[in-house]
């Protein structure tokens, strides 16, 4: 019996909205990074990029654990002498929410070629509304909109 191998010609994507309101973000983040590479298809092969489109809304209300509003850092450096840059994670919530979960998946997903083609199929909004909204049917299957 030889192994199923997917080609990127019969690939078949499907829309999912995660509502992040008050859902743990870690939890959030493997949910949705889980979707981008396809590995809950049956079809899922490593090398072809299967997954599927993620939308999140309400990302300005995600829950934190723990004391990381305050003590968890993002850095970042300029490539000058003295640039490194910090930012805590609740400033980065004032900001811009939306960054928050879209670092989380970002570091959720494999290093490779097929990361930055994942990370265009995810939407992330700080409200609940979104122009995507036409992809989903007005009968929402139970595996299409999931609450994480």
């Amino acid at each position: 019996m030889k192994t199923y191998m997917q080609k990127s010609g019969t690939v078949q994507r499907v829309w999912h909205e995660i509502d992040a309101m008050d859902v743990v973000l870690g939890r959030l983040a493997t949910r949705a990074a889980r979707l981008l590479i396809g590995k809950h298809k049956p079809t899922y092969t490593p090398h072809i990029d299967a997954g599927d489109y993620v939308v999140v809304t309400n990302a300005a209300s995600v829950a934190l654990t723990g004391r990381k509003e305050t003590d968890k850092v993002y850095y970042r450096h300029s490539g000058y002498p003295g640039g490194l840059r910090s930012q805590t994670l609740g400033e980065l919530r004032e900001k811009n929410p939306t960054e928050i979960i879209r670092k989380a998946v970002y570091n959720m997903l494999p290093d490779n070629r097929l990361r930055s083609e994942r990370m265009a199929r995810l939407k992330i909004f700080a409200g609940s509304d979104h122009p995507h909204s036409t992809h989903f049917s007005s009968k929402k299957p139970s595996d299409t909109s999931t609450k994480a």
